[in-house]
């Protein structure tokens, strides 16, 4: 991949480039731990052969067409207990930099936890590990998936930029105005702007205060997402009464 220059003051400054590896969210943790990442630090590669999803999905993308990086960050202002806001930011900073690029599209939605989705389609996907230190979080990897210039998929619930506007992108420009999305937002969250955090995260929910079907404990009921609590679990209103679900707990029907 060509040069990647973001113009941030730390997130992508340190940038390391893989051709092919299992996971970036795997190589980023190991320089993590070595004390080799720097905050912001961003490995990136064209070619992903394990790739983590959430629920232990495993993420596939054509080599060479898409996005795939994981970012090392060092939150140590953020409580392990609110480690969800992270989460929120990050998905907001995705969700702003697909904006620009599609428009303020109301198709455009995060799905909870924080899955990128065009209409039904999914169109990336993110996953954040924190390792936890005390009452602290050490740090943080932030992987992110995100279909590009790939025009077929294995799922018909796949979807990409390409298939989507029916142009091509030039991934190292992409790469950098997303580093330079996700600081604007980890900055707010830095700085403790986090009603704002929440307020805008629940505008671009998916299903958000709509009817639908989900799947709990084997059985289907009807109810409506009303939000987030702060521990990051879905608040599902039905038949009256309000329910809250970790991630294993729900599936969207």
């Amino acid at each position: 991949m060509e040069a990647i220059s973001p113009q941030t003051l730390f997130t992508g400054q340190q940038l390391v480039w893989l051709p092919e590896c299992p996971s970036t969210n795997t190589e980023a943790h190991q320089l993590a731990v070595q004390n080799r990442a720097t905050d912001g630090c961003c490995v990136i590669t064209d070619k992903q052969t394990a790739g983590r999803g959430q629920r232990g999905n495993q993420w596939e993308a054509a080599p060479g067409e898409n996005l795939t990086l994981s970012v090392v960050w060092h939150p140590s202002f953020l409580p392990a207990a609110d480690q969800f806001l992270l989460s929120q930011a990050v998905a907001l900073a995705v969700h702003d930099w697909l904006t620009v690029l599609l428009g303020a599209d109301p198709a455009l939605r995060v799905k909870w936890p924080n899955d990128i989705f065009f209409g039904q389609q999914k169109l990336g996907g993110i996953l954040i590990e924190n390792t936890l230190s005390g009452p602290k979080i050490q740090h943080s990897i932030v992987g992110i998936g995100l279909n590009i210039n790939q025009r077929e998929f294995d799922v018909a619930t796949a979807t990409s930029l390409t298939c989507l506007t029916g142009r091509a992108y030039e991934l190292p420009t992409l790469a950098a105005r997303l580093l330079e999305s996700l600081e604007r937002r980890y900055l707010q969250l830095r700085a403790g702007r986090v009603g704002a955090l929440r307020t805008e995260y629940l505008r671009v929910l998916y299903q958000f205060q709509e009817e639908h079907e989900y799947e709990v404990s084997g059985r289907r009921i009807k109810g409506q997402i009303m939000g987030v609590d702060e521990a990051g679990r879905l608040a599902l209103a039905s038949n009256g009464q309000l329910y809250y679900f970790d991630l294993k707990e729900i599936r969207y029907t």
